[in-house]
């Protein structure tokens, strides 16, 4: 093999430079939700916390939300399109197997000559992205722009009471890039396969093919077994993930996790025994569930907000499909 002239120059440190997000227009309360399935506005906000979520319309593509909230990741870093080095996308609800979302991303937004792949880890998926996006800057150096965007409208069984009311669409994206002190700390990641099929979805694609009048693949979850999974072992997780950091939880400034629950947040904050005055993200009222563009999202709602503020050490926790989880530390920009 062939030798490098030069080895890629790294950076000694990473950081998040910019974030934007992006949400559909349509909004859509639990009223509406419940012409659907056998429920009520006050179950609905008492077991999860939401109030509304937004549902994409047909012209509010993968692409075209993940554009948008790019743009605004990339302005707020200070950057051009052309600085961005390489597209890093977390989603599993683009309904093409392939090319890659990242790749239409890349060409969107001007990038055209960045590399470009998607990750398919569910809610885990964002904070998968900044993992190797720190991982990538460090080797190689440049700016990655990491995009977490779901249409999780477009997989949803409106029937199905244990999933259609926690769902909603969006986009959410950061730039990871070189920092002279550190801005992104050590993961803590893994999966527990043994539970793969608490989530999942509820035919494989080849169904279609074997059967043209079968109904089209929708996502199947086991609420109450998630709930116990993520309630006792991602705070946990976070205390790992705060310890490898060297930060104690009186030292953080932000806790932004997955936006999958309001009361398994909650519980989750009580466990870790963070102080009142720390942000704990709550966009899931609003937003609803939006899987692997939840972290962003809900970033970018606590610094515009003005509930958390550039400089702040934030803690990032995302987990879902697989089950998989990812958890880090990040100084907000």
């Amino acid at each position: 093999m062939k030798a490098e002239s030069a080895p890629p120059a790294g950076a000694p440190f990473t950081r998040i430079l910019g974030v934007g997000a992006y949400r559909p227009r349509r909004v859509v309360d639990n009223a509406e939700v419940c012409r659907f399935i056998d429920s009520s506005d006050e179950w609905i906000r008492s077991r999860t916390g939401i109030v509304t979520r937004r549902w994409a319309e047909p012209d509010e593509t993968l692409g075209v939300m993940a554009e948008q909230a790019a743009n605004k990741a990339i302005a707020a870093a200070g950057l051009a399109p052309a600085d961005i080095t390489c597209v890093i996308a977390a989603t599993f609800t683009h309904l093409m197997q392939t090319p890659a979302v990242a790749t239409e991303i890349a060409h969107r937004i001007g990038a055209d000559r960045a590399p470009g792949f998607d990750i398919s880890a569910g809610c885990a998926g964002f904070v998968h992205g900044v993992v190797l996006a720190s991982d990538a800057v460090r080797a190689r150096g440049g700016n990655v722009l990491v995009v977490g965007v779901e249409r999780m409208s477009d997989i949803l069984d409106l029937t199905d009471r244990s999933t259609a009311f926690i769902f909603g669409d969006g986009a959410g994206a950061v730039v990871v890039g070189p920092s002279a002190t550190p801005g992104i700390g050590p993961a803590v990641w893994g999966a527990d396969g043994s539970q793969a099929d608490a989530i999942r979805q509820s035919v494989p694609w080849d169904t279609l093919k074997k059967d043209p009048g079968h109904p089209f693949p929708a996502l199947r979850q086991d609420g109450q077994r998630v709930f116990r999974w993520a309630v006792y072992e991602m705070a946990k997780v976070a205390g790992q993930a705060l310890e490898a950091a060297g930060v104690a939880p009186e030292e953080l400034d932000a806790f932004i996790p997955h936006q999958a629950n309001a009361r398994i947040i909650d519980s989750m904050t009580r466990s870790m025994g963070l102080p009142a005055r720390v942000t704990v993200a709550k966009d899931i009222v609003t937003s609803g569930n939006t899987s692997g563009a939840s972290i962003p999202m809900a970033m970018e709602a606590v610094l515009s907000s003005g509930a958390a503020v550039s400089g702040g050490t934030a803690l990032l926790l995302g987990y879902g499909a697989g089950l998989s989880y990812a958890a880090v530390t990040a100084v907000l920009p």
